[in-house]
């Protein structure tokens, strides 16, 4: 197999999943892992210390994450894989337009927001959902995690909430900040700095049936960077979900998802060092 120096991150956090994004509340775990962690473990394992020779990839939580990276670190990183991402455009978190609606729980005509499906079925609502959380992992939880990184701070150790857990009223003071981490808008409003940064290094997975609604925030990112002029590459699997994603896929990956991604790794790298020694 090839020499890759495999790293798996842990990202937990005892309010959730911190993405790898600095945050008021979290702490500056990109800042941490780019300028630290990472010299540090080349040091010490022999990486090659080159933008191409550096790749993240993830899946749900860990596929926003190692979008962010690439995004927010155009430098450090020769290419991102991202599977299944939390959601990359605030116009469709989980299908809710953060920029228009007044609630997370309705739509302006009363109707709940579904949040999950199975089988082409609506089984929970973003509302059920949240209210169980709240109940069973109040601190932590995904729900929470979002605010735990997205939002400015109340007190310390306590995030800002972006909606009223009771009512699911949004606070539009607090989606003021959450801004900052809506991906599809940072590359929009920052695109001629980043377009030739990220040339090449763009490539995101996701089920045409995600689980979680996740396909229709990568739907809008796919229109955009097409917008855009970007070359990424944004892959939506037909019929696949959240979960079997991964799994081989005749067209787009016959060995799985995880194979065609070490390989594509491989060949940037590759060509990045083909590219530095002509």
């Amino acid at each position: 197999s090839e020499p890759i120096i495999h790293v798996f991150l842990d990202a937990n956090h005892p309010m959730g999943h911190h993405v790898f994004a600095d945050s008021a509340n979290t702490g500056p775990w990109g800042t941490a892992l780019v300028e630290e962690f990472i010299p540090a473990l080349e040091g010490k394992f022999g990486g090659a210390g080159v933008p191409w020779g550096r790749f993240v990839s993830g899946h749900s939580s860990g596929g926003w994450s190692s979008l962010w990276l690439q995004v927010a670190y155009p430098d450090t990183f020769g290419g991102v894989w991202s599977t299944a991402p939390d959601p990359v455009d605030f116009r469709r978190f989980t299908g809710i337009n953060l920029y228009e609606s007044a609630s997370m729980y309705r739509d302006a005509g009363g109707n709940a927001y579904p949040l999950m499906r199975k089988e082409g079925r609506w089984v929970t609502t973003f509302e059920d959902y949240t209210r169980k959380e709240a109940r069973v992992q109040p601190r932590g939880g995904q729900i929470f995690s979002f605010d735990a990184v997205f939002s400015d701070r109340e007190a310390p150790g306590q995030p800002k909430l972006l909606f009223d857990r009771e009512t699911g009223a949004i606070d539009r003071s607090v989606f003021e900040h959450w801004k900052n981490y809506d991906i599809s808008l940072l590359l929009r409003t920052h695109w001629d700095e980043l377009g030739p940064k990220l040339a090449g290094k763009i490539n995101v997975f996701c089920g045409s049936e995600d689980t979680f609604r996740l396909e229709e925030a990568v739907g809008l990112l796919d229109e955009e960077l097409k917008k855009l002029g970007s070359d990424a590459k944004i892959v939506m699997v037909d019929g696949r979900n959240h979960f079997d994603l991964t799994q081989p896929e005749p067209t787009h990956y016959p060995r799985g998802l995880k194979q065609r991604v070490v390989e594509e790794m491989w060949t940037t790298w590759q060509a990045g060092e083909g590219a530095a020694s002509g």
